[in-house]
């Protein structure tokens, strides 16, 4: 991991007021790797989402619950039974709006309002969870040092879900105009009923 993507990770956590944020190459991958390291049963999936989402749950085999939701900013895949609050933030741009015990995952993909094309991050307020989170998205390994000179002591499962130098370059320049300009409202209507579809049926 780079010196970039550590200092975008800050920059993040502190915007959103979150202690510490974990850098991924995608939202879905972060809420993926969030529902692995909880060991959830099932996710709550609003029927208006991105389409990624309710595919999690065949990925991961693990029931997927359809919800009437008119969300906002954000919403929750799992219930009060679940250790830690994962949450969907794609499209939630907002100064000081982390939620104290969640896994907030955020978006960078082009339509959002900080875009890098691609990438993601994920919030957290629990540092040893997000050490791990870290591992699981860097293939199991401890960033910063060579995996050939720790490959006997990785005991984490790795995904290659980690963000590159570059998108976290592109996000420290583009941070700035991000912060000083409004975000997009997005509204319920802007994603299509998933529920109807034949392949979720």
């Amino acid at each position: 991991m780079s010196d970039l993507v550590n200092t975008f990770e800050k920059r993040i956590a502190n915007f959103f007021g979150s202690p510490y944020a974990v850098a991924v190459d995608c939202c879905t991958h972060g809420l993926e790797l969030c529902l692995r390291f909880s060991k959830v049963k099932s996710i709550n999936v609003p029927r208006r989402t991105y389409i990624s989402v309710p595919f999690l749950a065949d990925k991961l085999n693990i029931q997927r619950v359809w919800k009437d939701e008119n969300w906002q900013e954000y919403y929750y895949l799992t219930d009060n039974t679940s250790r830690w609050k994962i949450i969907d933030a794609a499209v939630l741009w907002r100064e000081n709006s982390y939620i104290p015990n969640s896994l907030m995952c955020l978006s960078f993909q082009f339509q959002k309002h900080l875009s890098l094309g691609r990438g993601g991050m994920i919030l957290t307020d629990d540092k040893e969870t997000a050490h791990t989170l870290c591992r699981m998205a860097y293939d199991g390994r401890i960033p910063n040092v060579p995996w050939k000179e720790q490959y006997m002591d990785i005991q984490t499962i790795g995904y290659h879900y980690y963000m590159t130098p570059e998108t976290a370059k592109l996000g420290i320049k583009k941070f700035i105009d991000a912060v000083n300009e409004e975000p997009k409202q997005w509204v319920i209507e802007d994603w299509p009923d998933l529920s109807r579809m034949e392949i979720f049926r």
